[in-house]
């Protein structure tokens, strides 16, 4: 049985699926109602859980907080498909640019999911 919190996320990442839009770990927290959890762990573990209950939400759409990720994983594959720029760091690393347009940037309050209307 997938978290309450791991099912906040999917439901942001959904709103990022729609959206066609990214988002670091800190702001779907915050949009979701919790926090990222030092190092962005909170967000790992619920990512873990929404890779394996909901297989077809984009969960490769959310990024660490520093922009870092892992060189020739899933997530640099569907980032780069997506139009977003990466530059490579020494060893197995990688950075996306944080200042993407397509990065999503909320002006609302977080929203819990009890409110929220689902297409």
């Amino acid at each position: 049985m997938a978290s309450s919190r791991a099912a906040l996320v999917a439901e942001v990442l959904w709103e990022l699926k729609r959206a066609d839009k990214v988002a670091t770990y800190s702001a779907i927290a915050a949009r979701a109602g919790f926090s990222a959890g030092t190092g962005g762990r909170t967000m790992k573990t619920c990512l873990k859980t929404v890779r394996r209950d909901w297989p077809h939400l984009h969960w490769w759409r959310a990024i660490n907080d520093d922009g870092v990720i892992k060189k020739g994983g899933e997530q640099e594959k569907y980032l780069k498909s997506l139009g977003l720029d990466v530059e490579e760091e020494d060893g197995d690393r990688l950075t996306i640019d944080l200042e993407s347009d397509l990065l999503m940037v909320w002006s609302e309050p977080a929203q819990q999911a009890s409110g929220k209307n689902q297409d």
